[in-house]
């Protein structure tokens, strides 16, 4: 992939993870993607943008109860951004 390709999903994940429609998962998701968005590319990318196609009730009910999430693609992404937000 060329490299403004990458930029341009780069900065529209950014906005969609900071856009939510909820001032909370605006903040939860947004700071975390505005963080490790600069060094994804490839199935780290794609699996951060399938995340961001979520409705936001599910992910804040990931986000609030990990265990919930356990068994999807997104398990990992819900507890690393736990982390990031000092939540584990």
């Amino acid at each position: 992939m060329r490299g403004d390709e990458l930029d341009t999903r780069r900065r529209r994940a950014a906005y969609r993870a900071t856009h939510r429609g909820t001032k909370e998962m605006d903040w939860v998701i947004g700071r975390y993607a505005v963080t490790v968005l600069p060094n994804l590319e490839g199935e780290e990318l794609d699996r951060l943008e399938r995340f961001l196609s979520l409705p936001d009730p599910d992910l804040q009910q990931w986000f609030h109860s990990p265990h919930l999430a356990a068994g999807t693609e997104f398990a990992g992404l819900v507890a690393e951004m736990r982390r990031f937000h000092g939540l584990e």
